[in-house]
């Protein structure tokens, strides 16, 4: 009796080992340690240490901005670490910021505080979202909009520096309200801001450039709570000086791809 071929190729097919998808562990690690800074920012403005809350944010964007290099570095990008790192931004950079402003200072304006917090909030989650969904469309060279670690060093690095120079935050309340909301919408809008993602550290640069490093380390050194908060108004406004320096030039303003051949990019440009 002749074997069916069928049969045979349908019992070869079962044999076959199932191979089950892996998560790489290195960039991952990275993103969950930036995801512990952000809720290690929560627990401690529950419990008043606004100091260290504001210190883990600014850890938070360390690790984050290192997670997607070790990934390119490594060649472990993956679909999962995209999610993941969206998802553990959320915290860092939306929740985690929001809550320690309304527990710092918004809390004593009552309604007004927790609408300031809520939109910086929200702005955070849509700025998220639409960065997933049009990262194929945007110049690499720019952010569409405040990117979210950037708005949340401003809201943390304001905590920080007025706890430095003894300022309480039920002295501060109206000046915390304008910053969540400025930096909230901020992150919505379709101002240009420069992403740094064409600078490649594996080429080799001056010698001048290596001393600028350690200036700019040193100078930081100094007054940390300063000189970052400073660094990050000057990040904050530079979108909305690009884009007047544009406007004025009669350049393209908008960071989208100006092809629309592709039927998801009606509607993008601005």
């Amino acid at each position: 009796m002749k074997p069916n071929p069928d049969n045979a190729s349908a019992t070869d097919e079962a044999a076959l080992p199932i191979r089950r998808k892996g998560i790489y562990v290195l960039p991952n690690l990275f993103t969950l340690a930036a995801l512990f800074g952000g809720f290690y920012a929560i627990v401690m403005a529950m419990d008043g240490r606004f100091d260290l809350a504001t210190v883990a944010i600014f850890a938070a964007m360390v690790l984050d901005s290192l997670d997607g290099r070790v990934a390119r570095m490594t060649n472990t990008q993956s679909a999962f670490g995209e999610q993941m790192d969206s998802l553990a931004d959320m915290v860092s950079f939306g929740a985690a910021p929001a809550l320690i402003a309304y527990e710092w200072s918004l809390r004593g304006i009552g309604r007004w505080g927790w609408f300031a917090a809520f939109v910086y909030c929200a702005c955070a989650a849509l700025r998220l979202a639409r960065f997933n969904v049009n990262t194929s469309v945007v110049d690499k060279r720019f952010f569409q909009g405040l990117p979210s670690p950037a708005a949340a060093a401003l809201v943390a690095g304001f905590i920080w520096l007025m706890n430095e120079l003894g300022w309480s935050g039920s002295e501060m309340p109206w000046p915390m309200f304008a910053l969540c909301l400025y930096a909230g919408l901020t992150m919505v809008t379709n101002v240009p801001f420069y992403s740094f993602k064409d600078v490649h550290m594996r080429k080799s640069v001056p010698f001048a450039v290596i001393v600028l490093i350690a200036l700019v380390i040193a100078v930081i050194n100094i007054h940390p709570p300063t000189v970052l908060f400073g660094l990050f108004v000057v990040y904050g406004v530079s979108g909305y000086v690009l884009y007047a320096w544009r406007r004025a030039k009669g350049l393209q303003t908008s960071v989208i791809s100006t092809s629309t051949d592709e039927p998801d990019e009606e509607g993008l440009h601005r």
